[in-house]
């Protein structure tokens, strides 16, 4: 075994070019492995791993107190075969108004309809609450906050413990404590003797089944349960699959993209590097012959190989899952930045098996891929080996090459058109290689132009320049002269003001939901962000609404469904969805004027987006507004959009990897050509080869073989686009038009064909230069 050692030791000095190739191609591909995996993980693992720590609810039910007692309720949880492995409640719950005084003084609080809950303590058989600063809600006048645990919320200036919030009717209520629900089953919790003098409506029960794993067996379980009771008295209920997709909904659209790189980059490390080891035994005849002679065995041989090519496959193994992990940090930041974390205090971070599978998994595949050529040196005797050339034999390429003659083209690039006949399994290789490389680019391609249309479209670029807002005097602002609709005129009769549209926004509830829903309306104009609508129509009046398929996702909605909207006064309207926009929150709708004002009467509007001519200064009409009116705060409107942007930045940096790891096939695969064919090249070059022209032959061998890549890997980019797109819309519950899905055309198309040829010529052209620089002399004393 210690010859076998030394032999590959030896072997990987002297081969450092394919040593290097080999260990950076896995290097990349492991980089790409790491990210990808990552994100899959930290996707769904941390809040299966917080629910479970704190035996989250599966079902959060709310019950009509008008139509249930509490002792129906709490028999509920012993029906037989109701399959309830544990439960908790029933709770008094009632909704209070906040007002906007107290909201005010109350950090991390709003103004509208709170949900509280009567609880005696927050532990439990089921969602144990974390009670992460003051102590539980035990007596009169007492409440506990559910609020992100942030940085100086539980003490310092900016903590609400200790504030007072004074309730229309009520005695003030002093907040002693701040908890976070993993389930989210209310907003805030008191003593069971202090919720009496909120007059609660409903009772909430907390269910925990043997069976919950799909949405099928929580409806069957949730219909086992509330069984027998009276009709109408389950108001609502809210599964933990619904929160749970709310939390991976961000990263979820990240996930299919960056698998597919994650797949190709695989793909293509196990082609290139089969291409280097077949490359190593096919320049090694001579080595292996000499190997065999001094007493190696067939297997020794081959385990000479197999550690050769495992050496530096391990190293960049190790060096890439390294650099993974480091470059995953900040996408995976980017990725759950704005993801609704703060409800269960989650930190993302990335698996153990990760790493584990990224650093075993690759060296194992590139065994596997080394081991069907080192094979062939199994099988190779002594006398063969040694009596081999180091120019591969004639037969088709012979043949080829004097076909070619025939064809009216400089002879340097016939020679290299006939060049891949010579080694076709090798040609094959790299014709895979460039087809990845190719078909990532088209991937590639297809996805940011979907990108950059929908960040267009969700952002309004292009359609609102800007947007003014009413100044607060309990922001420190001057409040504005005009009224909500003179504010709208006076914009409109600005220079260069082509459309202004008024937004206004009202918390409302869904009737049985426990959190406030954000309804945006919209007065006069054209709305900016109209163009943003993916299915259905837009609203033609009072009564209908849209909204994001988050949204229908998180309540079970679909396009045509009728619901009624609650607001903190009491007053209720049913709406209708007609249209599912392209994104948005799952705490958010839009209608028009009317449909607010009939749930709000007092609202307003508290911003204008603006819409200029053509070709009209910004700066010059926001000073003109802000001249018009000292509480009128305009500001210049900003297209970017950050999830939009992350997807580009990430295909880009990816597609840049794994083509330069194609274009690196392309130079192994010409330097092996070019050692083979030392000989031949100095007797071209003695009957008057010019270096240039030895180089345009070389190219030429590469460019024709990513000609045929690029042809072939086009119908695969488009093909993975058309599969990872749909995913990501559901996975990331979006919705994307159809004419975003429109991103090939014929020239974009040819372009992309070419691509293979570009991948194949920056590869080929260091090593072509080279050998085209050598001497007539050196190549033949070598020889």
């Amino acid at each position: 075994m210690s010859a076998v050692w030394r032999a590959s030791r030896a072997a990987v000095r002297r081969r450092r070019l394919q040593t290097s190739v080999i260990g950076v191609v896995v290097l990349v591909s492991s980089m790409a492995l790491v990210v990808a995996l990552g994100l899959l993980d930290v996707a769904s693992g941390p809040f299966d791993r917080l629910f479970g720590q704190a035996h989250g609810a599966h079902v959060v039910a709310t019950f009509d107190a008008a139509k249930v007692s509490g002792a129906e309720l709490a028999r509920t949880a012993h029906r037989s075969g109701s399959g309830v492995r544990a439960s908790a409640g029933p709770f008094p719950q009632a909704v209070v108004d906040i007002p906007q005084n107290a909201a005010s003084e109350m950090p991390g609080m709003g103004p509208g309809p709170l949900t509280v809950v009567g609880r005696a303590k927050p532990g439990g058989p089921v969602d144990r609450l974390d009670l992460f600063a003051g102590h539980w809600a035990t007596g009169p006048g007492q409440i506990v906050l559910a609020l992100p645990d942030a940085p100086g919320m539980g003490k310092g200036p900016h903590s609400p413990i200790g504030k007072r919030i004074q309730l229309p009717g009520l005695q003030p209520l002093t907040v002693v404590g701040l908890a976070s629900s993993v389930s989210g089953t209310a907003q805030a919790w008191v003593s069971p003797q202090q919720i009496t003098a909120l007059h609660p409506t409903t009772y909430q029960m907390l269910y925990r089944f043997d069976q919950a794993a799909t949405a099928r067996q929580i409806t069957a379980d949730t219909a086992a349960v509330t069984a027998g009771l009276p009709s109408g008295s389950l108001l609502a209920e809210q599964s933990y699959l619904t929160l749970k997709a709310q939390l991976a909904a961000n990263p979820d659209a990240f996930v299919p993209f960056l698998m597919a790189f994650g797949i190709l980059g695989l793909l293509v490390a196990v082609l290139i590097v089969a291409n280097v080891v077949s490359g190593a035994v096919v320049s090694g005849f001579r080595h292996i012959g000499v190997l065999k002679s001094l007493g190696f065995t067939p297997n020794q041989v081959v385990a000479v190989y197999l550690v050769m090519v495992c050496v530096p496959a391990t190293a960049g193994a190790l060096a890439g899952t390294a650099l993974g992990a480091v470059a995953a940090r900040p996408l995976l930041h980017q990725v759950f930045q704005g993801a609704d974390l703060a409800t269960v205090n989650v930190t993302p971070t990335i698996s153990s098996w990760v790493y584990a599978t990224t650093a075993l998994g690759m060296p194992t595949v590139v065994l596997l891929a080394a081991l069907v050529p080192a094979l062939r040196a199994h099988r190779l005797s002594a006398a063969q080996a040694i009596s081999a050339g180091s120019a591969p034999s004639g037969g088709r390429g012979l043949a080829v090459q004097r076909w070619l003659t025939g064809v009216r083209l400089p002879r340097p690039v016939t020679l290299g058109l006939g060049l891949p006949f010579a080694r076709p399994g090798r040609a094959l290789l790299t014709v895979c290689a460039v087809l990845l490389g190719v078909a990532t680019v088209t991937f590639a391609t297809g996805l940011s132009t979907t990108m950059i249309s929908y960040g267009n479209a969700v952002e309004g670029a292009g359609k609102v320049q800007v947007i003014v807002g009413r100044g607060e005097t309990r922001f420190g602002q001057t409040a504005p002269k005009h009224g909500d609709t003179a504010t709208q005129a006076l914009l409109r009769g600005l220079p260069h003001a082509a459309d202004v549209s008024a937004v206004g926004y009202a918390n409302v509830r869904l009737i049985g939901q426990s959190q406030d829903v954000s309804l945006e309306g919209d007065r006069g104009g054209r709305s900016a962000l109209q163009d943003d609508l993916a299915r259905g129509r837009w609203m033609r009046g009072p009564g209908e609404v849209v909204a994001s398929g988050r949204f229908l996702s998180k309540h079970g909605l679909r396009l045509g469904d009728s619901f009624v909207l609650s607001a903190a006064n009491s007053r209720q309207e049913r709406v209708t969805l007609v249209g599912e926009v392209m994104s948005g929150p799952a705490d958010w709708m839009r209608a028009d004027w009317t449909t607010v004002t009939a749930l709000a009467p007092r609202a307003q509007a508290n911003q204008y987006w603006v819409r200029l001519t053509p070709g009209a200064d910004v700066s010059a009409y926001m000073k003109a507004a802000r001249a018009a009116d000292p509480g009128l705060y305009p500001n210049a409107k900003t297209s970017v959009n950050a999830g939009a942007l992350t997807v580009i930045s990430s295909a880009s940096v990816l597609t840049l990897m794994l083509t330069v790891v194609a274009a690196m096939g392309v130079f192994n695969t010409v330097v092996l050509s070019s050692r083979e064919r030392r000989r031949d090249l100095g007797m071209l070059k003695s009957i008057g080869m010019t270096p240039r022209q030895v180089t345009a032959m070389m190219v030429v061998s590469m460019a024709a073989l990513g000609l045929v890549g690029g042809l072939l890997g086009l119908p695969l980019g488009v093909a993975a686009y058309r599969v990872v797109i749909p995913m990501t819309e559901h996975s990331a519950h979006l919705a994307f038009p159809a004419r975003m899905l429109d991103v090939w055309h014929p020239g974009s198309m040819t372009l992309l064909a070419l691509a293979g040829v570009a991948i194949a010529a920056l590869g080929a052209v260091i090593p072509a230069r080279t050998a085209a620089r050598q001497t007539i002399a050196r190549v033949l004393h070598t020889e």
